[in-house]
């Protein structure tokens, strides 16, 4: 019997560490080339709008291998690879789709995740103001990929046993990243969050922004939400 479990643990470590890397590799590949296209981007959108605005409006910046950003005027889009490898609750409608019910193997996925956060929050350096995931790209061994979102990120690009993503792909779903964020805005707090504060408070504020601020902060967010799930972390 000892024997047998063993055998059992080595060769699912064997299998799924295959099969991790694979995924890990996919996911990493992919977000070396989002990289190069937030690039193509930059450069695009600032030469067209070039006549219409005084200083260029989109900026880009390489964080780390796992984390870049775009400036888009008032806004950051940050893009973060998770390092690790996720497997999907029970419940997540992806194990509904025949696609996965054939090989579950596949549900093994790697995460880009996108964040939308007010530039003014990294420029004064205000660290208690709040960003939002708006949207994240699951990615598979087999280089299929499906979006969760906020509106319109998360009714798109949802046929994952077929969809395998490429420049092209991506390059949708940045742009409507970027539509979302810019119509997404930021709403005044309610005055009773701001009505009281206290004098450290505010002698903190003379040496830097301490008030929180976020697109919807003091309002409800969770009316955007399109059932996104989180997964299940896998251990490796």
């Amino acid at each position: 019997m000892t024997a047998n479990k063993e055998e059992v643990i080595l060769e699912t470590i064997k299998k799924k560490s295959i099969l991790k890397q694979k995924v890990f590799s996919n996911t990493y590949k992919v977000f070396g080339d989002l990289k190069n296209l937030l690039k193509d981007i930059e450069k695009n959108y600032n030469a067209k709008l070039k006549d219409a605005v005084p200083e260029a409006p989109f900026k880009y910046k390489n964080i780390s291998d796992f984390q870049c950003e775009l400036k888009i005027a008032g806004d950051i889009l940050i893009f973060q690879m998770h390092s690790n490898v996720f497997e999907f609750d029970r419940d997540h409608g992806v194990w509904k789709i025949s696609y996965v019910q054939n090989n579950e193997m596949v549900t093994y996925s790697g995460i880009i995740n996108i964040y939308n956060f007010l530039a003014d929050s990294f420029k004064y350096d205000r660290v208690n103001d709040l960003g939002y995931l708006i949207g994240r790209i699951f990615i598979n061994k087999d280089m299929h990929y499906f979006v969760e979102g906020k509106r319109q990120m998360g009714y798109l690009y949802n046929d994952f046993g077929n969809s395998v993503i490429n420049k092209e792909s991506m390059k949708e779903i940045v742009d409507t990243a970027i539509a979302y964020s810019l119509d997404f805005d930021l709403l005044v707090p309610p005055y009773d969050s701001m009505k009281v504060i206290t004098v450290e408070q505010i002698r903190e504020k003379r040496r830097r922004s301490m008030i929180q601020t976020g697109k919807r902060l003091g309002f409800g967010f969770r009316s955007d939400d399109v059932n996104a799930e989180t997964p299940v972390y896998t251990g490796g």
